[in-house]
């Protein structure tokens, strides 16, 4: 409770995007910095945590992409949000098997939690991995962002249209419990949403204004050096104007004002949002296409029957179950979407056509 009165001290209340980043990042009460989150033993797993297989698909798709730029000596690899580290392994150990690429791509871990960076470090030694906390320092090469369930972890604001007039949602603390309310919003606000269209409708709008600020930086990186935006999440193509923000705490469901600090919050991706903000920054996007379009256009059950083919029949069974997750319409396969932002110079859209 000291941590969260903390949070509040300054302010009786706070805008739901604020709120969400101090509950999420803040160094002494925030979720991702004093928790381990993945895994069996954590709150949810990620694709890398479920199978191998899905980690050496962006690792094709990777050096796909740098051959066709010509196999630059020098490309970047910018992961956002590593996790546990569990694909930057893998994309390494598959990288040596095509050994100009895998001198040539330098891989970037972009992380903003002390405790699993601290956790990425001691799993992955190599020369060609480097951490960073400021994007802005990548200053030369092509590179390509990757971010897999990264953007639903990005605080949202949220606002509701109530007869011609829009509120927006704070959190507030009342009596040691943080209640949520709604207050009239700033016109600049307003002006934001209705730039990228979102007034028409009734219902909760939510905005992506955290996460857009942390894109600028990315968006320009590659108009100056070259490169692309590879998104990989749970999301929608079409709002229903319905608010998102859901919670998990060892893999169970939880309410959004109970265990602050101490479970994860996250919100579903508006696909056709970011697909706008891309182009209003000058990028060229690709068609948006599910997670199982995506991994089978790479070729993920060929590389499934390739690698199981001398199994044990519970290995491959096992094998079998962790790809039906990643590609079956039931589970990951279209719930999650793949969403690639590129340089307008870059003929590159390996999986996409």
């Amino acid at each position: 409770m000291k941590k969260i009165n903390k949070i509040f001290k300054k302010n009786k209340s706070l805008s739901l995007d604020l709120y969400l980043e101090k509950i999420l990042y803040d160094k002494d009460a925030g979720y991702y910095q004093n928790f381990n989150p993945f895994g069996a033993k954590g709150d949810f797993v990620t694709a890398p945590n479920i199978s191998n297989i899905f980690c050496e698909m962006i690792t094709i798709w990777l050096v796909s992409f740098w051959e066709s730029l010509k196999k630059p000596k020098n490309l970047n690899f910018v992961e956002l949000g590593p996790g546990n580290g569990d694909l930057c392994i893998i994309l390494l150990k598959t990288l040596k098997n095509f050994p100009e690429a895998f001198r040539s791509i330098k891989i970037i871990l972009y992380e903003k939690s002390k405790k699993l960076r601290e956790i990425q470090e001691k799993r992955i030694v190599e020369k060609n991995v480097s951490w960073i906390n400021d994007l802005k320092k990548i200053k030369k090469g092509p590179t390509v962002f990757f971010g897999n369930e990264f953007l639903d972890a990005l605080p949202i604001k949220q606002f509701k249209k109530i007869n011609g007039e829009f509120f927006e949602r704070y959190a507030t603390l009342k009596k040691k419990e943080v209640k949520f309310i709604y207050k009239k919003a700033k016109n600049k606000e307003i002006i934001k949403l209705k730039n990228y269209k979102l007034t028409k409708n009734n219902g909760i709008i939510e905005y992506p204004e955290y996460g857009f600020k942390e894109l600028n930086t990315m968006c320009n990186r590659i108009k100056e050096l070259n490169g692309g935006l590879l998104f990989i999440d749970y999301g929608f193509n079409v709002n229903q104007g319905q608010d998102t923000l859901q919670s998990v705490m060892k893999h169970k469901y939880n309410k959004i004002e109970k265990n602050i600090g101490k479970a994860d919050i996250t919100s579903l991706v508006n696909f056709d949002l970011y697909k706008k903000y891309f182009n209003y920054q000058g990028l060229k996007v690709e068609n948006v296409i599910s997670q199982s379009k995506f991994l089978q256009k790479m070729g993920i059950i060929e590389r499934f029957n390739i690698a199981s083919k001398n199994l044990s029949f519970d290995d491959r069974s096992n094998m079998y179950l962790r790809l039906k997750r990643l590609i079956d319409p039931k589970f990951m396969g279209e719930n999650f979407k793949v969403m690639f932002a590129k340089n307008k110079k870059c003929k590159f859209s390996l999986a996409f056509k």
